[in-house]
């Protein structure tokens, strides 16, 4: 028994010893920057504590233009923000009806055909994501591949299927692999037997699917889902090729504020930001929790 708890505490020590890098790490460019971004957001130029900045978030006002010519003013950062969700939260949608297929599709390949799929969805990223980015803005321009199809119709590509829809297709291709890998990654380990048991015990393909496969692969869709979700919401780059630099997303408005050295209101829209993405989460676990107790 002594033997036992010695060796116990020896294994433990040498957890905490290889965890101590990843530890020290996670510190430095995790913990240490939320901070600053928190105390930038809660100070002036002075570095006096105020809560203006996250007052101008909710309160700062602007006229626009619909499509009828008439001028009206709306909330310039709310109204940036509920464009930079929508767009995410499409984005994802099409990510996770896309995705989840096709990692149910690779889970239950065989091994060699797993690795070549794998390397077919991967090897885009092997890419930069500025190349990325510019390869389809020339899809998509006047003398890309796509306007090769579209015969005498003299129109750019991103005006037949609209600015919004560029950049949602920019945000699905460049986060389309985040999305699969998570949920294959559980699909890959998930029992074929619990498959088969709900077949014996009666269940059709999809009742199999909404009570074995969903509730037993929800933990690689909920970390898809945030995978995708979080870096379509604060993307700025996508945006401003894809949308002819005239699309504003809460990225740009966070890039913009900075580029200005508005340090303390950049600080206050990131941090409010990561703050509902946080909240968004949580919700999303604690769902994905009570599912699994059900």
């Amino acid at each position: 028994m002594k033997n036992e708890n010695h060796v116990r505490r020896r294994s433990k020590r040498i957890e905490r010893l290889c965890l101590g890098p990843y530890s020290a790490w996670a510190v430095l460019f995790i913990v240490v920057p939320l901070i600053f971004v928190a105390y930038y957001a809660f100070t002036d130029n002075s570095f006096h504590f105020t809560t203006a900045n996250i007052t101008r978030f909710f309160t700062a006002t602007s006229k626009v233009t619909d499509d009828s010519g008439a001028a009206k003013e709306v909330h310039t950062y709310l109204l940036i923000f509920g464009r930079s969700l929508k767009l995410a939260v499409i984005s994802t949608i099409l990510c996770l009806l896309m995705g989840y297929p096709a990692a149910y599709i690779i889970s239950r390949s065989s091994a060699r055909t797993q690795k070549i799929m794998i390397t077919l969805i991967m090897i885009p990223m092997w890419m930069n994501f500025l190349i990325r980015t510019y390869a389809w803005m020339t899809i998509l321009q006047d003398t890309g591949i796509f306007n090769s199809f579209l015969g005498l119709l003299r129109l750019r590509p991103v005006h037949i299927i609209g600015t919004e829809s560029a950049v949602v297709i920019g945000m699905v291709y460049d986060y389309f692999p985040y999305m699969i890998l998570p949920i294959y990654s559980v699909m890959a380990k998930m029992d074929i037997k619990l498959l088969e048991a709900a077949r014996d015990l009666g269940c059709n393909g999809f009742g199999v699917l909404r009570r074995v496969i969903w509730p037993l692969s929800l933990p690689g869709v909920i970390s898809g889902v945030n995978m995708v979700l979080i870096p379509s919401i604060s993307t700025f780059y996508i945006s401003q090729k894809l949308g002819n630099g005239k699309f504003y997303l809460i990225g740009d408005a966070i890039e913009g504020q900075y580029t200005a050295n508005n340090l303390h209101f950049a600080a206050a829209i990131a941090f409010i930001l990561m703050v509902v993405l946080l909240v968004a989460m949580a919700f999303m676990q604690r769902g994905a929790n009570k599912k699994a107790v059900a």
